[in-house]
């Protein structure tokens, strides 16, 4: 999957996927300034036990790295690029995660660029873990190792960084266990720092000072950020079993190297020294190394690039390691390959039979290659049977992730769901050759039936991705009706959660569902009409298209606003309060604001470009804005901002704040950065003045709850650092006692990105991960609350209830048009004095002509306004109109309707 975050003021917080991390983090609290006169005593810290489970979306990230152990059946890891690690569990068929316990000063420890199984002794494990080399993360890199499978954690730090989310994190494995004396481990280290050895079961490591190459290969010399301009270093250390004895150092490793012409060396004296390997390819990177010891093949898998969305040309080939010859087993010859190969893996229990990637390949599909004789011959998951239909040895059954369609309909070749990109990890289940499970930019796919393809019939492909929860997770909102939950993710956009214990589904039918119409790239900013939270209005990232998109019922279906001129990407939004009006800070353009659904946009006035923007919650007129150390009121609907006198608060960018419901100008305020000024504020008077909080050291985050039992003032919660401890906290008196509400095991890195309370279920929280998906606590005080599924929506999908009704009948169609007739009923008590009806197109129909009615078009959404002599509709009338309009294959009928803002029933 994609990943094309792109920093700006707005979102500087937020932990990225590609081009950015989580600010410096302070190492110790900056001094603070002595609280003000008024602000309230606070009592000491407090804790509370609470039950932390996932919103499941099932996957949602990138998964470069499967590691089967090689002695003990069923024994399985997956590694992330910026989510951690997990272990398999056989019996549920789901992924546990195992680096939860990473704290917010070691948050980089939550990506992981090598990951090894002991062969000797199961339970160990290792990672390698650190995000970043360059200085998006501050710290540097660490192994960590396990004795009970991941359930605990010891640490044993670098003097280097590693890249787990860096270019060429796809490579591997880096870190490796001698499979007769697993004292010894080898680690490939990044940024030329060369190969490591451990000889106490990674507790120490020293550097191998005679290995001569520490790689020469980076993406992008003049990246002077120093994410495509690191050296990627040393990629792969495979054992050579047959060349040692238990108890003994084997004596044969081969080693990979980012280095095109010198990618491949070996020792034969346990690592004392180190030679090329001779005869070797060049030009290409070995992105994989795979031994036979039974037949004494090294397999290996090139690309030109490092991976592991490039890569334009590749090869495979296999080394025989009794003779030094070279044989180029591809598949395909190089001038039809526009991909490079990695993905490469062994059967176990038969080992002439091997597998490879086409990893880079997006357009029509990756490729997957099978040889059962060692490379000489070769069949491919899909054929083409006659251009551009396919023919494939597989079917796929996503329904266990309906997203995973993202709702496309493509034309042949491509297909969805797709069969996968970004596959680097492949491998066969070394103790069960029906199963192989393979890693892409967005989930696990695997099989239990592999062979079938050996016997030409197909097998399944399903994901297999349970418990593996891998989304960052940008904003978050809990609408007081409606379903729970709505999220705005990088990457996938985000979702309508219905049932929190249930993966949301793409379908228009099934209330908990994927965000489309559009379906950006990611969604930056979320929000609802407070008083009517059926209004929902997103903004985000797209690469081609609008970048703002509003729903009338409560996020279940979506129409496409308009872009003002020059936005580049989806910055924050703010609805007002009763839905009537909105206001927009995209990146690119200054903020703006409109009445309606975004089909013009005026400028707003005395506010800067790149402001954080906030509604009001009670009244609709009032919106605020935040840049630079000032806050921003507006109370005409946002046309005009003023700047506030207060002062006192963070003079960057890095700031999130809220308006609390229910009472107008309660406003909370959370940020700061290393440094500087950085805690959390709350004013009550519309921003006039702010008083800091007594204790709150640091604090990223704010969001409002349900108030506690007997209490009248609405829960706090916080990601925050509070009387010197890091947390997730919640105060129940308006900020005079904290209680921490995760532990030590619970803490997924970095959490500044959003969090919320449920104004449904007392002391429920939402929390907001970079990379562990979206994370929600119950507390024990209530007995865990419920399960998170229909209980907190019981009616999650429920018959539009709005005064009108629409009839959509098409009343002629031709190959590429249609005719259709529109009749709106006024089902309510009162007259309209003027109509405006709205909907969104599936299939990118075009209206060309319109009678009885005004209408606009942008995108895929349609506004048909009353004409002079029909806007008074009486109450039990109807009126009615008729288009025209072109039409592709498909001519979906429009799903929702909103007249006026208001949801109308269809009939």
């Amino acid at each position: 999957m994609r990943r094309t975050r792109v920093l700006t003021a707005v979102l500087a917080l937020a932990a990225g996927l590609l081009t950015g991390g989580p600010p410096a983090l302070a190492a110790a609290p900056p001094d603070r300034p002595a609280a003000a006169a008024d602000a309230p005593a606070r009592s000491a810290l407090a804790a509370d036990t609470y039950t932390w489970k996932n919103a499941r979306i099932d996957g949602g990230g990138f998964v470069p790295g499967i590691v089967f152990n090689r002695s003990e059946r069923n024994l399985a890891y997956a590694r992330t690029d910026i989510g951690g690690a997990y272990r398999w569990q056989e019996q549920t068929k789901s992924w546990t995660p195992l680096l939860d316990s990473v704290g917010w000063d070691d948050w980089g420890h939550t990506g992981v660029v090598s990951l090894a199984s002991d062969p000797v002794d199961p339970d160990r494990v290792y990672a390698a873990a650190g995000t970043y080399t360059n200085d998006w993360d501050p710290n540097n890199g660490a192994v960590l190792r396990s004795a009970d499978r991941g359930a605990s954690w010891r640490k044993a730090d670098l003097p280097f960084k590693l890249g787990g989310n860096m270019p060429g994190r796809g490579m591997g494995e880096r870190l490796a266990v001698d499979p007769h004396r697993n004292s010894v481990l080898y680690l490939g280290a990044p940024s030329g720092k060369g190969l490591w050895r451990s000889t106490d079961s990674g507790a120490s490591w020293s550097k191998v000072t005679a290995f001569p190459n520490p790689g020469t290969y980076v993406q992008d010399p003049g990246d002077t950020s120093g994410y495509a301009s690191d050296n990627q270093g040393i990629v792969w250390v495979t054992f050579d079993e047959s060349t040692g004895t238990p108890g003994s150092a084997t004596r044969t490793i081969y080693v990979g190297v980012a280095d095109t012409e010198n990618a491949v060396y070996r020792s034969t004296d346990a690592g004392a020294t180190w030679q090329r390997v001779a005869g070797q390819p060049t030009g290409q990177l070995a992105h994989k190394g795979v031994l036979d010891t039974e037949n004494g093949h090294l397999y290996l898998a090139y690309s030109d690039k490092g991976g592991p969305y490039d890569g334009g040309k590749g090869r495979l080939w296999r080394y025989t390691t009794a003779t030094g010859t070279w044989t180029d087993i591809s598949p395909v010859a190089e001038a039809d390959t526009y991909y490079g190969f990695s993905g490469l893996t062994v059967d176990r229990q038969n080992p002439g039979t091997l597998m490879a990637t086409a990893y880079s390949s997006w357009w029509p599909d990756t490729q997957i290659f099978r040889s059962t004789d060692s490379g000489a011959t070769w069949t491919q998951a899909w054929d083409y049977s006659s251009y551009p239909n396919r023919a494939n040895r597989y079917t796929m059954d996503v329904s266990s992730v309906p997203w995973l369609t993202w709702g496309a309909n493509p034309s042949p070749p491509e297909q969805t769901p797709k069969l996968g990109w970004m596959t680097e990890a492949l491998e066969i289940d070394p103790f069960d050759p029906d199963r192989m499970m393979y890693g892409t930019g967005a989930t696990v796919y695997g099989t239990e039936n592999l062979t079938n393809w050996d016997r030409d019939t197909t097998f399944t492909i399903t994901p297999m991705v349970r418990g593996l929860e891998e989304t960052a997770v940008n904003d978050l909102v809990s609408p007081p009706s409606g379903a729970p939950l709505l999220s705005g993710l990088l990457d996938i956009g985000g979702f309508r959660h219905t049932d929190l214990t249930k993966v949301p589904s793409i379908l228009t039918k099934v209330p908990s569902m994927m965000f489309t119409q559009p379906n950006f790239t990611a969604t930056t900013s979320l929000d609802f009409a407070e008083s009517h939270p059926d209004t929902v209005v997103r903004a985000g990232d797209l690469d081609s298209g609008p970048h703002i998109a509003f729903s009338t019922d409560n996020g279940a279906h979506w129409f496409a606003g308009t872009d003002p001129s020059g936005v580049s990407g989806g910055g924050t939004v703010a609805a007002g309060a009763d839905g009537s009006r909105f206001v927009w800070s995209p990146r690119g353009a200054g903020v703006h604001h409109t009445t309606g659904f975004g089909t013009s946009w005026s400028a707003s006035s005395g506010i800067p470009e790149g402001a954080v923007v906030e509604s009001d919650r009670v009244d609709p007129k009032t919106f605020y804005g935040f840049r630079s150390g000032k806050f921003y009121v507006s109370t005409d609907g946002g046309a005009t901002f003023t700047a506030s006198p207060a002062t006192g608060l963070p003079s960057g960018d890095s700031v999130r704040f809220k308006a609390l419901p229910g009472a107008k100008g309660d406003i909370w305020l959370a940020g700061g950065e290393s440094g500087g000024t950085y805690g959390l504020w709350h004013s009550t008077n519309g921003g006039q003045s702010f008083t800091e909080l007594q204790g709150v050291d640091e604090a990223d985050t704010v969001g409002f709850g349900k108030a506690a039992p007997g209490a009248s003032y609405q829960t706090v919660f916080t990601s925050a650092k509070i009387d010197g401890v890091r947390g997730i906290f919640r105060s129940t008196d308006q900020g005079r006692s904290w209680t921490r509400i995760n532990d030590d095991a619970h803490q997924w890195g970095w959490t500044g990105a959003a969090i919320t309370g449920d104004p449904r279920v007392y002391g429920r929280v939402y929390v907001a991960t970079n990379g562990r998906g979206i994370v929600y606590g119950d507390t024990s005080d209530t007995g865990g609350g419920d399960d998170g599924g229909g209980g907190t929506d019981p009616d999650p999908d429920p018959e539009p209830t709005g005064a009108c009704k629409v009839t959509y009948e098409i009343t002629n169609q031709w190959s590429d048009g249609f005719q259709a007739q529109v009749q709106v009923t006024n089902t309510g008590p009162d007259a309209w004095k003027g109509w405006s009806l709205a909907w969104s197109f599936a299939d990118g129909q075009r209206v060309s002509q319109l009678w009885n009615g005004v209408h606009a078009q942008s995108g895929p959404a349609v506004t048909v306004r009353n004409a002079d002599w029909n806007g008074t509709v009486a109450a039990g009338s109807s009126v009615g109109f008729g288009f025209t309009a072109s039409r592709s294959a498909t001519n979906t009928e429009p799903a929702a309707f909103a007249l006026d803002g208001r949801a109308c029933t269809v009939a």
